[in-house]
């Protein structure tokens, strides 16, 4: 699931960097210590954009999936919509931090349109054990971790607790920042809502090759289809 702005600091993204020695100076007198800089501290931004390299493209992708089937490379960061005749959609994502990786096939069992969130008990513990106070309940909109769409992904018709969403912290595109969920932009979780239905099968390649053998290679670019549609 999502991991929310203010445990960033606990990740290690806030870094202080003091113009002072690390070692305690002697005590001086108060102008001493009126002429003595200040600590600066300096935190490390989120970039506020995504990389060019994960927006929404058409490739050449050639696989022996049948059309319509979603494949998530989780390690480079990719969700591919299988369109056949070597051709696909691919979409840039965020996926599962350190320790939050998986793998598997799975199928949408059901799509929502600008979800609710109800996080898991053990991620409201986890969280509480860091200081982050998460709500039990949260109703879609704006605001959601969820973003605008969620698909939700089910293994021998259970959830797993895992989800194709949206964010509204598209900066995390690119990055392993999740509890496993995987991430879209909004607009790209809108564009694949509308052409994943339920039932829909789902590669998801990651730690433990639980997904089998799959064969895919991303060829780069279709430029025809870029430059004149179809």
């Amino acid at each position: 699931m999502i991991k929310l702005m203010s445990g960033l600091a606990a990740a290690g993204l806030v870094l202080s960097l003091m113009s002072t020695s690390a070692f305690a100076a002697p005590a001086g007198s108060a102008s001493d210590n009126a002429r003595r800089p200040a600590q600066i501290v300096r935190v490390a931004q989120m970039p506020k954009y995504v990389k060019p390299q994960f927006k929404r493209k058409k490739v050449r992708l050639v696989t022996t999936e049948a059309a319509g089937t979603v494949i998530i490379d989780t390690n480079n960061k990719y969700l591919y919509l299988v369109e056949g005749n070597n051709r696909a959609t691919r979409y840039g994502i965020g996926v599962g931090r350190d320790g939050f990786g998986w793998s598997g096939v799975v199928k949408i069992g059901r799509k929502a349109e600008w979800p609710s969130w109800t996080p898991p008990a053990e991620m409201r513990r986890r969280e509480a054990a860091k200081g982050h106070i998460i709500p039990a309940f949260q109703e879609g909109g704006e605001d959601n971790p969820l973003g605008a769409r969620a698909m939700y992904l089910y293994q021998g018709g259970r959830d797993t607790i895992f989800r194709i969403h949206g964010t509204n912290q598209p900066w995390t595109i690119g990055l392993n920042m999740s509890s496993g969920c995987i991430r879209m932009m909004n607009a790209d979780v809108m564009h694949l809502y509308d052409r994943a239905s339920v039932g829909t099968k789902v590669i998801v390649i990651g730690p433990g090759n639980r997904q089998g053998k799959v064969a895919f290679e991303d060829r780069g670019i279709d430029v025809l289809r870029t430059m004149f549609g179809g």
